[in-house]
């Protein structure tokens, strides 16, 4: 075994090579090339090149899945409501049935629950996260997923399932889009309008919005004079494509089809697109990072071995290995925690053993980049081991840090690109030119297409209250859109002073994790507790202080530095506002530094506490 180093030796080219393996590359020359691979897609309108679906695009949020069915508006009152069917709205919703809470009501704006996994029915999709992990609640409803990662359906009909075992359908308001919330400090509720004519009224609400719910679409010019067919992949129009989840898109036989965008989305419906259509046209900005996804059906002896807490257990392995911390085992083994650990726990720990003190802040950075460059080779590599022709594979590669974009796994999008009928047509980062009444411009080559995809994915960047879709009036009248005018304020992320009763899930202020539901079910258990207290201690009314604001506010700023240079020097994306810093409601804006695992340590110590430090309760 090697013995660790003295104190005063540095982490140098041969230490990192032993750590990290052989480095047959030139890291500054790489470094330079990401660089100018971002430089050329920075645009001075960064988030204003997105359209928001109002208006003349406003069927691009309709539900294609179900009719509306009418009903007679609704004045009563419940003690909570939650605003929000997808998986933060089931976990809260499931968490207050525990403790006792039995008049709840849920308003979705989706013909039933799933949130997410309601709307996003294109062809392949699934989840990128393992199901054992992401899929909550699987003990509570004695449920094995029927593979490593999902598909659509089977999630679909999970979040029903969740629905069903705890009542949840019983005061449901389905199809439903909330347009207004008001406090009132007269009678201490809530009123909720709602597109149903709905003024209903409730003692608490829980905001499960969603952090990813509205979709976007593209700036282009001409975008509103194509005479095609269109549709956005959050709304797959299988009335026109034929076929379902599992692909089989007969309807595109005879049609020229073109897609927008090659994010996440796109990297899971394109190889069924490529199989069906005539001709399919991928129009990239930016190439996504493909790795392997392998996927398998569940091990019935595995799932037969299973002892009780185990879900906890896995849920909590995986947090861990992918927030840089280390564990003994590795309970998940799949390309999130491969990458995780080879880019921060093990190697760090490694490193800090053979020097014999720990990592200086300068040393830990530089491993994590270096190992981030030997990884980004590996998945460079991988395009050119299974695409053919190698200037479509040169197109395909991803010149970034592993974590500028959501890292994407998949074993059929690489080899879509080696089938004739599939041109991938890159824009050099520019984007698309425009579009005709019968194609997409790029470079100034018209492609002349039948149908055009946009899987330009969901608003990201723009405030809390347009992406909700409506605004909060709280005590004496103050919007939520003015209260957090400059940036949002809460306290934890989940309370914000001035709107009292009400609380907040998804990444506002709070930790962000690779699976969202494990974050979704802390915030879920931190306001049932709330709650709890306010009932056990004869309360009625529940508020974050402006000292608790002010707390937590201090908090996010000590811990803000953390990751703010590494996204400064990404390519354009969701993840760190197109480019453009400084804007208070960028994705990452609303997460907390320091990781999740001191997150969930900071609401558990602060619950064990008892005093309800920043909480106004009367």
């Amino acid at each position: 075994m090697d013995q660790p180093l003295s104190e005063n030796v540095p982490l140098d080219d041969d230490l990192l090579r032993e750590l990290i393996g052989d480095i047959d590359f030139d890291p500054d020359q790489l470094k330079t090339r990401y660089l100018a691979e971002r430089d050329k897609r920075l645009r001075s309108d960064g988030n204003e090149q997105y359209i928001e679906v109002k208006g003349d695009f406003s069927d691009y949020v309709d539900d294609p899945y179900l009719e509306r069915v009418e009903r007679e508006p609704l004045t009563d009152h419940t003690q909570v409501v939650i605003i929000g069917g997808g998986f933060g709205g089931l976990l809260m919703g499931g968490r207050l049935r525990e403790a006792g809470y039995d008049d709840i009501r849920v308003i979705e704006k989706g013909g039933d629950f799933g949130g997410t996994w309601y709307w996003n029915r294109y062809p392949g999709a699934m989840c990128d996260v393992e199901s054992y992990v992401y899929l909550p609640m699987l003990e509570e409803l004695d449920y094995i997923p029927k593979h490593k990662y999902s598909f659509a359906p089977e999630i679909a009909e999970h979040t029903r399932n969740i629905a069903r075992h705890y009542g949840l359908y019983d005061k449901a308001c389905l199809q439903t889009t909330v347009t207004g919330m008001t406090w009132s400090d007269d009678t201490e509720r809530w009123t909720i309008e709602t597109d149903r004519g709905d003024r209903m009224t409730a003692d608490f609400v829980a905001m499960a919005n969603g952090p990813l719910s509205r979709p976007k679409l593209p700036g282009i010019a001409g975008i509103d004079t194509y005479e095609g067919h269109t549709f956005h992949t959050s709304r797959w129009d299988y009335d026109y494509t034929g076929g379902d989840n599992s692909g089989n898109l007969t309807g595109l036989g005879d049609k020229k089809v073109a897609i927008i965008g090659t994010g996440a989305t796109a990297v899971q419906c394109i190889p069924h697109l490529g199989a069906a259509a005539e001709h399919l046209y991928v129009f990239q900005r930016t190439p996504s990072s493909i790795d392997v996804r392998n996927n398998r059906e569940t091990d019935p002896e595995w799932a037969a071995s299973l002892e009780p807490g185990w879900q906890q257990e896995r849920m909590d392995n995986f947090n861990i290995l992918v927030s840089g911390g280390d564990q003994d085992v590795d309970l998940v083994q799949d390309g999130w925690t491969d990458i995780f650990r080879n880019l921060q726990g093990a190697k760090a720990k490694e490193a800090a053993r053979r020097l014999g003190r720990r990592l200086e802040k300068r040393e830990y950075g530089r491993l994590l980049e270096m190992a981030d460059y030997v990884k980004m080779n590996g998945v460079r590599d991988r395009v050119d081991e299974i695409v053919e022709d190698a200037e479509t594979a040169a197109k395909l590669k991803p010149w970034y840090r592993q974590f500028c974009k959501r890292p994407c796994f998949h074993d059929e999008y690489l080899p879509t690109f080696n089938r004739p009928n599939v041109t991938l047509v890159d824009t050099e980062g520019r984007g698309v030119e425009r579009i005709t009444p019968s194609g997409v411009v790029a470079d100034g080559v018209e492609y002349e297409v039948d149908c055009i995809i946009f899987a330009t994915g969901f608003e990201v960047g723009t405030t809390y209250t347009r992406r909700a879709g409506y605004d909060i009036v709280g005590r004496g009248g103050q919007s939520l859109s003015d209260h957090w005018g400059d940036g949002m304020r809460t306290l934890h992320g989940m309370q914000t002073t001035g709107f009292p009763n009400c609380f907040f899930m998804g990444f506002t202020q709070g930790a962000v994790t690779v699976s969202v539901p494990q974050t979704l079910n802390e915030q879920a258990n931190h306001i049932t507790y709330l709650l709890t207290e306010l009932r056990d201690r004869g309360g009625s009314v529940i508020e974050a202080t402006p000292d608790g604001e002010q707390m937590w506010l201090d908090e996010m700023a000590s811990k803000a530095r953390l990751g703010a240079r590494f996204r400064a020097e990404c390519t354009p994306g969701y993840y760190n506002n197109e480019g453009q810093q400084g804007n208070p409601n960028h994705f990452f804006a609303g997460s907390y530094g320091a990781g999740p695992i001191r997150f969930f340590r900071l609401l558990s110590q602060w619950r064990e506490d008892g005093r309800l430090e920043g909480v106004d309760l009367r």
